[in-house]
């Protein structure tokens, strides 16, 4: 079960992350401005959010396996697509279908890892299914880049589509092979709690103060990431050094996730957040003022504090909710997070339009800074799930 969430993570964040890639590709080619270069990654992100809970809710009547098979190929066919639009409102369409699609990922993913690991080495199953799709980061927009390049965005994209619906059959085919091998347990959870209700959270305050430092942790991760790629080529970059960059920054990020996870057992939870925070925010403002070389040599380092932290956070999701409504409670999570991510770039895209991309990095570095007060508000909620 971990090797197949292991597998759909790094085709959808795969997905995702080849937007970084064609977003300075569709701007020169449909003249597009910076608000609306983030409306486009909203319309991903927001699609994304809005199916959130609801995945959540239908995998409890009707399980999680076939629902991921089902949004995977969604999510790939809207990237055929894609390749074939010929302006900036198709292309909008054809996103917010895929990101309805790769809602699916997330909630019911964690889930089934979460169920399968109920009694095992959970945080470290969830840690390596977030690790793969830190892989997907790292190889899937460096190919793309390197394919556009070549062939062109709109081949290079719906190459990867085709790519996606492959994968979508061969998940499909891992999901019912394991229907044989091992029960369905969201299913037996929705039939013996049929009558339940809520969103199974023990400590509400908790909860939400980890859905509010998420909140921020997301925007600016979506934030920075819609803007870097503009950044790197104001300093010289080609498409295919923005496809290199962002690998060098996935990469770094992958190895965030085992790194902020080995120090979330050390130094605790708290502790681990406030310094990959602190540290993506003195790492967006050391890049906006190097050169070239030295930011791609920055975003290694970076990617370590940006992406580890999230790591951190999924793996606390779990502590603050019982186990029969982990499904929703996920979806819950992810639902507010990601709107949060989703509606960040279309702001910043304002923002950008108004003082420049340099002033609107400086604006998202400061607003990470905001997750410190709110990790001393988490401390109570922390400590005993922690020690369990």
């Amino acid at each position: 079960m971990l090797a197949t969430a292991c597998s759909i993570h790094f085709v959808h964040d795969g997905f995702s992350d080849i937007l970084y890639v064609l977003l300075p590709l569709w701007a020169a080619e449909f003249q597009l401005t910076f608000s609306q270069v983030g409306l486009i990654r909203t319309a991903y992100s927001g699609g994304m959010a809005a199916f959130q809970i609801p995945a959540g809710l239908l995998a409890e009547r009707w399980g999680e396996r076939r629902l991921l098979a089902i949004g995977t190929a969604v999510t790939a066919c809207g990237f055929v697509l894609a390749g074939a639009v010929g302006g900036f409102v198709s292309l909008l369409t054809v996103l917010l279908v895929a990101g309805l699609g790769s809602g699916v990922q997330h909630p019911l993913s964690s889930s089934l890892v979460s169920k399968a690991y109920e009694t095992g080495p959970r945080r470290a199953a969830l840690g390596t299914y977030n690790f793969s799709g830190d892989l997907g980061k790292v190889a899937v927009p460096a190919t793309v880049a390197f394919a556009a390049t070549v062939i062109g965005w709109r081949w290079a994209s719906a190459a990867y589509g085709v790519i996606g619906v492959v994968a979508a059959l061969a998940i499909l085919g891992m999901l019912v092979r394991l229907e044989t091998g091992m029960p369905e347990p969201t299913v037996r959870s929705a039939e013996t709690h049929a009558t339940g209700s809520g969103w199974g959270i023990r400590d509400l305050r908790g909860f939400r103060t980890l859905t509010a430092i998420g909140m921020i942790d997301n925007a600016t991760r979506t934030g920075f990431l819609t803007f870097l790629p503009f950044v790197l080529m104001a300093k010289g970059s080609s498409v295919a050094g923005v496809g290199t960059a962002l690998a060098l920054l996935f990469a770094g990020g992958a190895v965030g996730k085992f790194v902020c996870g080995l120090a979330a057992e050390r130094l605790g939870v708290i502790r681990t957040v406030v310094l990959t925070e602190a540290a993506t925010t003195l790492g967006i403002l050391g890049l906006i003022a190097a050169p070239l070389p030295v930011a791609l040599a920055i975003l290694p380092l970076m990617g370590v504090a940006l992406n580890g932290t999230s790591s951190v956070l999924y793996g606390t999701v779990a502590d603050l909710v019982t186990t029969d409504r982990r499904s929703r409670a996920y979806g819950l999570y992810y639902t507010v997070t990601i709107a949060t991510s989703a509606l960040a770039p279309s702001v910043y895209g304002i923002v950008g339009d108004i003082v420049g991309v340099r002033a609107t990095l400086v604006i998202v570095a400061s607003v990470v800074l905001a997750t410190l007060p709110l990790c001393l508000m988490l401390r109570a909620s922390v400590a005993e799930p922690a020690r369990v």
